[in-house]
């Protein structure tokens, strides 16, 4: 089991499909009572519109860069063991896993509560953008306005 005194704070980009069990098994540590997890899923529809798939770009060194600030905050926010959330970019299919958070801690609220934040925090502040491919229509970019965004069609 892991050690005490050091909470876990991880946050990882990955390009490839990722197995949760491994992860999850890094949280667990001798002072934890309770473990929480998110899963973010690629949909099949978004606004009305059936969806085929879509493709995420980071600005990996940024989106690391405020990932690792994000669970860091989390750790000292909440009285968790540890948080770990990995954010899958490149080619995603319809039902495969986008994101995934994890945290354990002594007691359950503080482990939901961290889930929660670290999604919430990762969703409005790292820089990853998803393009959406359409089956009715054309792609499109979908949270292109903030710094460091794709470049728009003209």
């Amino acid at each position: 089991m892991g050690d005490p005194r050091t909470p876990l704070a991880r946050f990882e980009l990955a390009d490839a499909p990722f197995d949760i069990a491994p992860l999850r098994e890094g949280l667990l540590r001798d002072e934890a009572g309770a473990y929480a997890s998110f899963e973010g899923w690629i949909r099949n529809h978004n606004d009305g519109r059936p969806v085929g798939g879509l493709y995420y770009e980071a600005y990996a060194a940024l989106a690391l860069e405020e990932g690792r600030r994000i669970v860091e905050e989390a750790v000292a926010r909440f009285a968790v063991a540890g948080v770990h959330c990995v954010h899958r970019v490149g080619e995603l299919p319809v039902g495969g896993l986008a994101v995934w958070v994890g945290a354990s801690a002594a007691h359950r609220d503080a482990a939901f509560d961290a889930c929660r934040y670290v999604i919430d925090q990762v969703k409005a502040r790292v820089p990853i953008w998803k393009h959406e491919r359409y089956t009715d229509g054309p792609p499109q970019w979908l949270h292109p306005d903030g710094p460091g965004s794709p470049p728009q069609p003209s």
